[in-house]
């Protein structure tokens, strides 16, 4: 899920309403390498998965300015699963 003000999310979409939306088991997808845009990342996930900075998992997520919601193929949800949590 991509959104105006604070980048791309990856997790399961629990509610929609509007442009608000809620999702679990999130992580940001801060910064991708090995996938051209969202919707190579959707279809595949990513083919450089040391150089993605992809955050810890938070439990949930309430977003006000979605625009754009793509489901993800099997193939990228375990790709990006197994994407190292980058923090500090």
């Amino acid at each position: 899920m991509r959104c105006e003000d604070a980048s791309v999310f990856f997790g399961t979409l629990v509610r929609r309403e509007g442009r608000e939306v809620e999702l679990a088991n999130v992580r940001r997808i801060w910064y991708w390498s090995g996938a051209a845009s969202t919707f190579q990342l959707a279809a595949e996930g990513v083919k450089n998965p040391i150089g993605c900075k992809f955050t810890m998992r938070i439990s949930s997520i309430i977003i006000t300015d979605a625009n754009e919601i793509l489901p993800c193929t099997d193939e990228a949800i375990a790709n990006i699963e197994s994407v190292p949590e980058w923090k500090m």
